[in-house]
Order: structure tokens, then C-alpha cells, then sequence
């Protein structure tokens, strides 16, 4: 089957959609598909073989000058071309990452309003290109974000069109009130072009149905899935001192913070044992005053000695990262649709200790590979952390269960098995 998945570059930054969507495409490429990944905006970044095109669509550049001024809505395709040059977008996205969403509603609403918008030349060479070169039989989208194309690419492909919810609602929660209204219904009504959504979660099918306000029946659920190359379950440590772990972006919406004050909170009870916190993933420079006011945290309390900061760019560091640890825990603000980083943790044997909330229920539920704690309360984490570090046999039996239930659940393979299965339920309805 060929199946063009049209993905978002997410400005330089290791982003868990694009990590997920490149994980998806290469099992695709394993299983036979003729399957592509396409980046818009920037070129993608991920710690494994990257799988994606080399050409850009919708290029950062030429989208942001687009929406400032009529005279780069007419130019020609070759100047065009040379603003999505990938070195180029790559070097500008440094910049780019730095821009709040909150300051990107009119170039989001632009943006969902496809040939009507003022991105217009981008959904003409997108669908042109597709149509032309391509000729997929399935088309996946990454987000509800990209969705004005698809009225264009609805009327040129006889081929059926799938948009992934894996996220779509914090971008828009954090744009100004009156440009989410208007996204919201530009989306709705995007959605006649639509033959479903793959929702990464049970919780995110229900919480995006009601969201957007969209048939929860063209809801399809597919959990994420690893490439297990490189993952095994830990060696046993030797460090006599215990070592509590966060694996993520490091930013507010993940709870880095939650996650400190628990830590202050349970090295400053006489009778815990002494234990280590490590933190590693993206750190971005938006995010370096956070990062630091934590620090700063630390230090008030006297425990900048058992705070250790890894930088982790590769795949095979973030592994070495998380056989340094004990426990794992990422007490996200957010409702997390995915959970990668837990997948990671207990594809390495490691327990894990999350909020109740989004996607990390029906994890656990279906791994028996941690603890849930209320959210937002540093007192139950700091609990719920003192006894998998105290009590060796649940953290073992956690981290074994979690290991086999991403060995036999959470996969690469299963993930592209199940994908392929919705897709050719409609590419080809006969059968």
C-alpha cells in the first residue's frame, strides 16, 4: 500500500509526534508499504534513523513571510524552493522555537483556512505534488493543525484521508481565546474531508471527540509503539544510593517542577532513605529560566549535590540514562496523550510513577508497570516514590511487567500492523 504521511517538523526540538510518526513510517517501510514521511514547517529530528523526505513543504519561511505580506503570496516556485532549503530551515528554527504559540493565532487560522488562507501557494504545491508524483492510496496527517489542505487534497486524490490526534489541544489551548474559537470551527468543518482520526489513547479519542466536536465513531485508537533496537532491561546496579529519574522535554507542561518539589519533600523527611534525582531530554533555550529557577530550588535546599543534569542526544545515551536509574517518573500538568517516555522506561525494565490522568491510566492498567498518584500533589508523589525506592521486589515486579507488556503490546510492528489494518478497511471498503 502506499501511504504518504505528511508529518510536522517541530523547529530543531526532539518532538514525541515526530519521533512516534517516524517510528510508524520505518515499521510501515518493514512490513512492505510503500509508506513516506513528509515533513512541513522544518525537517524533523529524532534519535533514530530518520526515515522522512529531504523536501520541506509548507517551509517555516515561506509560511511566516506568506502570512506578513501580499509579495511572497506571488513569488515564484524556484525562489520559493530556496527558502526551503533544509539547512536554511534548520538554522532558523533556532529562532523559531523560541515564539510562544499564544503569538501564532492568525497564521494558525490562516493556516486551517487551506486555499482560502494565505498559505495558499503551499496547499497548491503540497496536493499538486501528491497528486502528480505520488498517487498514495491513504493519506495520514500528523494533526488537526495541517487540516485546510484537506479539502484540496480530498478533490485531487481518490484516496482515503486520516488525521492523527496526538496532541492537537495543548498547541491550541495556548493560542488567545478568539483565534481558538475560530480554529475550532475551521477545524469542524475540515472535518467533511475527513475519513477518521487515529487517537493515541482511549482517553484522547473521548477528551478530542467532545473537544472539537467531532463523531467520537471516526475515532480509531492505536497506541504508540517502539523500534525495541537498543532497549533492554537494566543490568542490576551496584550504586548503593537509589536514583529517582525524569526522562522529557524539561518544561512546565511536563512537570519538571512537580517533580523537584517532590523530591525536596521526600529528602527532607528524617526517615526516608537518601536517593538521587537525574533529569535529562530536550532543553530548550525558552525554557533555560525555568529550568534554572528549579536549580536555584534545589539549592535553597541544599540537595544541588544529589541533582544531576544529563545531556542525552543520542539514542544509545538515552538508554545508558535510563539504566542509571531506579524509578521514572514525568508528573506532567498536561493530559498526556502518548506517554513515550513511559513506553522507554519499561522497555529498559524501568517502573514508573505518573499522575492520574490522560493516557497514563490505560498504560498501567494494560502494563501493571507502575504507580498512579493525583495529580498536581507533591505530597502523594513524594509518597509514591518513597516506596518503590524502599521496597526493591515492587519496583522489580513493576519494571518486568512493564518490559513484557511493551514486548508484546507496545511495539513498532503492532503500531504499523494496526494502522495498515484501518487504512485498508478504507482503501479498500469492499474487502
Amino acid at each position: 500500500m502506499r501511504i504518504a504521511f505528511i508529518t510536522s517538523g517541530a523547529a530543531g526540538m526532539f518532538c514525541g509526534s515526530c519521533m512516534r510518526d517516524n517510528t510508524l513510517v520505518a515499521a510501515l517501510r518493514r512490513l512492505g508499504h510503500d509508506a513516506l514521511l513528509i515533513p512541513t514547517y522544518t525537517p524533523i529530528r529524532t534519535d533514530e534513523a530518520d526515515v522522512s523526505e529531504s523536501r520541506v513543504f509548507f517551509g517555516g519561511i515561506n509560511v511566516y513571510l506568506e502570512q506578513k505580506t501580499w509579495l511572497f503570496r506571488h513569488t515564484p516556485w524556484l525562489f520559493d524552493r530556496l527558502l526551503n532549503f533544509n539547512r536554511l530551515l534548520r538554522w532558523v528554527s533556532r529562532f523559531a522555537v523560541r515564539t510562544p504559540y499564544s503569538e501564532l493565532g492568525a497564521l494558525t487560522v490562516s493556516m486551517l483556512r487551506g486555499s482560502h488562507g494565505k498559505q495558499w501557494k503551499e496547499v497548491a504545491r503540497l496536493t499538486g505534488w501528491l497528486a502528480k508524483h505520488i498517487r498514495p492510496e491513504a493519506v495520514i496527517l500528523s494533526n488537526a493543525l495541517l487540516s485546510g489542505a484537506l479539502p484540496e487534497l480530498k478533490r485531487a486524490l481518490a484516496a482515503p484521508i486520516f488525521i492523527t490526534l496526538q496532541g492537537d489541544d495543548i498547541f491550541l489551548e495556548a493560542l488567545p481565546a478568539k483565534d481558538r474559537a475560530i480554529c475550532h470551527d475551521l477545524i469542524r468543518g475540515n472535518d467533511a474531508a475527513v475519513t477518521g482520526y487515529i487517537c493515541t489513547s482511549r482517553y484522547y479519542a473521548d477528551f478530542m471527540a467532545g473537544y472539537l466536536g467531532i463523531d467520537r465513531v471516526k475515532m480509531h485508537v492505536i497506541h504508540p509503539g517502539l523500534n525495541l533496537a537498543g532497549h533492554s532491561e537494566r543490568p542490576v546496579r551496584s550504586e548503593p544510593v537509589p536514583a529517582i529519574g525524569y526522562f522529557a522535554r524539561i518544561c512546565p507542561e511536563k512537570g519538571f517542577h512537580n517533580l523537584v518539589d517532590a523530591f525536596i519533600r521526600l529528602r527532607q523527611d528524617s526517615t526516608a532513605q537518601p536517593c538521587r534525582l537525574l533529569a535529562s531530554g530536550w532543553l530548550g533555550d525558552n525554557n533555560r529560566a525555568y529550568f534554572e529557577e528549579q536549580r536555584r530550588k534545589l539549592a535553597a535546599a541544599s540537595l544541588s549535590d544529589e541533582f544531576t543534569h544529563v545531556e542525552c542526544p543520542t539514542h544509545d545515551d538515552k538508554v545508558r540514562f535510563l539504566h542509571s536509574i531506579d524509578v521514572l517518573s514525568v508528573p506532567t500538568t498536561y493530559h498526556e496523550p502518548k506517554g513515550l517516555y513511559v513506553l522507554e522506561a519499561w522497555a529498559n525494565g524501568i517502573p514508573v510513577v505518573q499522575p492520574r490522568h490522560g493516557s497514563f491510566p490505560e498504560l498501567i492498567e494494560a502494563a501493571a508497570g507502575g504507580l498512579l498518584v493525583p495529580p498536581n500533589d507533591a505530597a502523594a508523589l513524594a509518597g509514591a516514590l518513597r516506596q518503590m525506592l524502599v521496597d526493591g521486589e515492587l519496583r522489580s515486579r513493576l519494571g518486568r511487567s512493564g518490559a513484557a507488556a511493551v514486548r508484546d503490546r507496545f511495539t513498532a510492528e503492532a503500531m504499523a500492523k494496526q494502522t495498515a489494518a484501518v487504512l485498508e478497511r478504507f482503501a479498500n471498503p469492499a474487502t
